[in-house]
Parts: structure tokens; sequence; C-alpha cells
């Protein structure tokens, strides 16, 4: 009897006190249907929380895991809310390095402009031209050889190599005369003008009527001996100014032009031969040298150009951007379409939708829209003609 009053009045005591706020209750239905006379059976043990001003969360927490998922949870929304103000830090900064004006509230302006840095340049009025690059050897225009009238012995010379000889001169003597026999001696003569290049006789050599005894280099001047790929032919005419250069006189240049183009085409090479006549002032040009042609194809002249770096291609259209500076402060960019023509050495002919002296920009274009403003950082230099 005694054990049985201490257990209700510990039961009574215990239900005049506060209840603790609990995180979780397993059966609510169930603990108001129970006598509250009858001694309470052994609960497990309670998390407690402090009270929390934004969430109240009431009842118990049963178990080791449903504490374990509780901090978890906590953990997961720290981080993730910690997260969404870096991302938030982030975007500011970066709209910030765009240009964006933030007003002293801290918000963004929407309105703000962005402004672009872009380098420009001014479009050039000149010439144009479209070339091939080919390369050859440098011959005689014309080389004729020199033959004796009589088969013999040579026993004289009376030229050298790079020797010039007039119609007539003499270029050998060659005695026909044979044991027991006297012959005068004959007289090989130059049959034109020019230059002796080769001397293939030599002293006490026996020669026929067959075998040359000199070459001689007409007076007509030194050509350039080139082959045309089968697919550049169409691009080849006569007398197509050409421009020359040889590593044996670095930096100039010497003049020419399509003198010969051959007929035919070489089944094997699939090439066309032509030859280019070579002005050789001061003799500086010798027959063997190796030279480098451009042939000009095209050449156009008062036409307007500019880099082709800064043209944009999208959308089937090709265009521009060019400054307008109506408002000197605040230079806007505007979208001009042009007609593009040929491009050499990464130089576009604009035959239609520019002017010379237009302000074209030629870097930072490719994030520019019409209406643009832009902050001109370098102006580059014309190009030449």
């Amino acid at each position: 009897m005694k054990k049985h009053l201490s257990k209700n009045f510990t039961t009574n005591h215990t239900n005049k006190r506060r209840k603790p706020r609990r995180i979780f209750t397993t059966n609510r239905h169930e603990q108001n249907t129970t006598n509250q006379h009858e001694p309470k059976k052994s609960e497990p043990r309670s998390f407690y929380l402090p009270p929390c001003s934004s969430v109240k969360l009431r009842g118990r927490i049963l178990g080791s895991s449903s504490v374990v998922k509780f901090f978890l949870l906590a953990a997961v929304l720290t981080m993730a809310f910690s997260s969404c103000e870096r991302l938030k830090e982030t975007y500011e900064a970066v709209k910030e390095t765009y240009g964006m004006i933030q007003n002293p509230y801290g918000t963004v302006d929407e309105s703000a402009v962005s402004i672009y840095a872009v380098n420009t340049i001014l479009a050039a009025e000149g010439r144009i031209q479209d070339y091939l690059v080919l390369s050859g050897d440098i011959i005689a225009s014309s080389t004729v050889d020199a033959y004796s009238d009589a088969a013999g012995r040579v026993t004289r010379l009376f030229v050298s190599v790079g020797s010039r000889v007039a119609r007539g001169d003499r270029i050998a003597e060659v005695d026909p005369s044979r044991p027991g026999m006297e012959f005068i001696p004959s007289i090989a003569t130059a049959p034109v003008a020019g230059t002796i290049v080769a001397l293939p006789a030599q002293v006490g050599m026996t020669v026929s009527q067959a075998v040359p005894l000199a070459r001689i280099s007409g007076a007509g001047g030194l050509e350039i001996r080139l082959h045309v790929a089968e697919r550049f032919i169409s691009r080849i005419s006569q007398n197509q100014p050409c421009e020359i250069t040889l590593d044996a006189y670095p930096g100039e240049t010497f003049r020419g032009d399509v003198s010969e183009i051959s007929p035919t085409v070489d089944a094997a090479s699939r090439t066309m031969e032509i030859r280019v006549s070579v002005e050789n002032q001061g003799s500086r040009l010798k027959a063997g040298m190796f030279a480098k042609v451009r042939v000009i194809t095209e050449q156009k002249e008062n036409i307007v150009k500019i880099p082709v770096t800064a043209v944009i291609n999208r959308f089937g259209e090709q265009y521009v951007f060019i400054v307008d500076s109506s408002n000197p402060t605040v230079p806007v960019a505007r979208r001009r379409v042009i007609v593009p023509g040929i491009s050499i050495d990464g130089v576009l002919e604009v035959p239609q939708g520019l002017a010379p002296n237009e302000e074209v920009v030629v870097r930072g274009q490719t994030l520019l829209e019409d209406g643009s403003r832009i902050n001109i950082v370098e102006r580059l230099a014309p190009l030449v003609n």
C-alpha cells in the first residue's frame, strides 16, 4: 500500500509539472485515452531542443537514428543557404565586372548599359592584287650551238665562258689534217650575237660536225621557266605582270611579264609550262639562278579594303560594325551589312557597304549588337596601298 501510494504521488506530482517541449510523439491519441492514474510505463529518453524563433517543433526524437537524421537535415540546409549566399556574391561581382551599376541600396540597376572595349581601323582606299606564287630556274631566252664545218682536232679556242661575241666572230680552230694528208685549219664562227654560256670543246679533243663547240645565249635577255598546276591554268594569260625575288638579292624585287604559254599540258605532271621574261638591268641576273615569281592574276585600283578579321558571318549575312561618333562622349557601334570581294593576305575588298575613311571595329566585335556602347582602346594604322 505504501509502495502504491508513492507511485501515485509521483505520478500526480509529475502531472502538475509543465510538460517539456518534445520534437515528436509516437501516438497522441493513445496518450489522450490513457488513464492518468495508472502508473506510466518506462519510456525511452527524450531529446530536447531550445525554442526556435522561426519554427517551433514539439515532440521527441525516438532512437538515435532520428537524431542523426535531424542533424543531417540541419547540416544540408545550412550548406544550401551558405552556398546561395556565395552564388549571390559571385553573381554581383560578375555583373559589376561587366559594367553593371549598383544603386545605393545595393540592388542591380538593370537599365545600365554595358560598355565594350574595342580596337578600330579606318577603311582604306587603294589597290588589291590577286596572285599565284611559282618558282623556277632562270634560263637564256634563246641559245644557239656553234659547230665546226669539218671534223678534226681542236687546236685553238678564241673565247671562254662569259665572253660576248658578235655574229661571225671566231670561236675555235679545227685542224682536219690526217697522217700523210695536210689540210688548211677550219675556223668555227658564232652563228648569232650573244654570250658564251657553255664551252664543251677543249683544245686537243677530236670533234665531228655533229659535236657542238660552244653554246651562245642570244641577246634577247633572260627568261624564267615555270610550271603551272592544271587547276590554275584559267587564271594565266599573256603579258601578266610578275614580281621576281631571288635569294642572291634579298629585299630586292625584279619585274617581268608572262611572255610564252605552252599550248599543251604535260599528261604526266598535269602542269602547263610558261615563260616569264625578266628585266635584267645591270646584268646581275645569271642563267641557272633559282627565282620565286609572283604572277599577278587580278588587280583592282581605287577600291575600299579592310582587314578580313573585321567581318562577322552569321545567319548567311556578312557585316561589320562601324563607329558612330555623333555623340563623342559616348560612341556606339552600328551594324553594317557589306558585299565582300576578293580576299588576299588577310585584306578584304568591299565593293558595297563601306566608304573610305569609315572607322571599323576589328577587335572585340563578336559581343557587339547594333547600338552597343563602346570604348575605343586603340586605333590601328590604316592598310597601306
